[in-house]
């Protein structure tokens, strides 16, 4: 099963193949392959037996797109560019995740380089300097929104001057299909939905959560959040049936209820971030998991935390799976789409396999993966915080050192 974009063939976290193990054997866990890699946040894609990813070579100042065999890590092709990071924060490389579609790949570098490619052979179909174009005003920690592809037009979040903070285009052409909305850019991903018998994108722009057509982007609807000193939202909304979680480091939590004869949104309940509670969540990288009624996801600093969907009410906290620290991060996977297994990938780069109910955490497995490296983390601190990717019984995670790939198939 590929695992073709950010967070999954279906863009929710969770993975789907079965035949996966229940315990590590050893400690570290037996790589397939490693393959030396340059320094990134871009979280490694895989279709049709390829393994995509991108880095920055920082002595020449380049960022590249590579595509890796996934039985053997043999490099396929690459492509690269000259790139400077001027004028944001956190230079260890490019963000997004290269997103592949209808045999192409889509890949939006840290300062708004944009190209899709022939995913086979590495082939330009179409370029954009998007940063040039469309007079960016920049966010703090630069480009960062995984794009989406939504019929025929390719969509993604750039904080362009005037009403071009979001822009869509056409996906074969590169040709601009519309622009929209003047708001400052978050670097949080759009997702698709269905809502009253029609396909809307839902994306967190700045400092207001909006839905709008994917067609023209015309707005459907809107909610505003509390303005912080900088837009730093980064997790998408997460939807199960009628009701959309959203949280943000800078606002906390929302809920809201999806109306079902019109494009609108109610409000179940929402919880700043601000007087400090415990019946709230405001991370800042990992997105979080709705599952069974109950949201996980990572506070803060680091603390692995549950609440209740309905009210918003914490059932519990944990630093177990990973030590408190500022801005500390682990990427949640739900192990298939019942029950309530979760794979975690700590900052240290440790993988483990946890049951998450109502009652608390409970560890079933850890072993470590790869070493974290000093580029991307804050302060020194060595961390790994890209996601990984789980495709065909195996695991693709990176470093700033290096990209491997070890089998979690279940041993007959």
């Amino acid at each position: 099963m590929d695992w073709p974009q950010w967070r999954g063939a279906q863009r929710d976290g969770v993975w789907r193949e079965t035949g996966i193990l229940e315990k590590f054997a050893a400690e570290k866990i037996p790589l397939r392959w490693s393959v030396p890699l340059g320094a990134g946040y871009s979280g490694p894609t895989v279709a049709a037996g390829r393994v995509y990813v991108m880095d920055y070579v920082k002595n020449k100042s380049t960022e590249r797109v590579l595509c890796l065999d996934w039985k053997t890590g043999a490099q396929l092709w690459e492509i690269s560019y000259a790139c400077s990071y001027t004028d944001f924060t956190y230079e260890a490389g490019p963000r997004a995740s290269v997103t592949i579609h209808d045999g192409r790949a889509y890949a939006l570098g840290a300062a708004g380089h944009l190209h899709c490619l022939d995913a086979v052979s590495g082939k330009i179909l179409w370029q954009r300097d998007l940063r040039a174009e469309y007079r960016i005003r920049m966010p703090k920690w630069g480009i960062a929104a995984h794009p989406i592809i939504e019929g025929e037009v390719m969509i993604t979040q750039i904080g362009g001057a005037g009403e071009a903070c979001v822009v869509a285009f056409d996906r074969k052409t590169g040709a601009e299909r519309w622009k929209a909305f003047p708001d400052e850019a978050s670097y949080s991903p759009p997702i698709a939905i269905e809502q009253a018998g029609r396909r809307i994108i839902v994306m967190g722009l700045g400092y207001r959560l909006v839905a709008f057509d994917p067609t023209d982007g015309t707005l459907r609807w809107s909610h505003d959040q509390p303005k912080g000193s900088w837009p730093i939202a980064i997790p998408a909304p997460v939807v199960q049936g009628d009701l959309m979680f959203f949280c943000t480091a800078h606002a906390g939590s929302y809920l809201y209820r999806l109306a079902s004869d019109r494009p609108a949104v109610e409000v179940v309940w929402e919880r700043g971030r601000r007087p400090r509670s415990d019946d709230t969540l405001s991370p800042v990288i990992p997105d979080p998991l709705v599952m069974n009624g109950l949201v996980m996801g990572v506070q803060t600093d680091g603390e692995l935390r549950c609440l209740d969907l309905m009210t918003g009410k914490r059932q519990w906290e944990t630093l177990a799976p990973t030590p408190k620290a500022w801005h500390a991060t682990m990427h949640l996977v739900r192990a298939g789409d019942t029950g309530d297994r979760a794979w975690i990938f700590t900052e240290q780069g440790n993988l483990i396999l946890a049951r998450l109910d109502a009652a608390g955490y409970h560890e079933l497995t850890r072993a470590r993966l790869l070493e974290p490296t000093l580029e991307q983390g804050p302060r020194g601190r060595a961390v790994t915080w890209s996601h990984p990717a789980f495709a065909y019984r195996h695991i693709f995670a990176r470093s700033d050192r290096e990209l491997v790939c070890a089998d979690l198939g279940a041993r007959l």
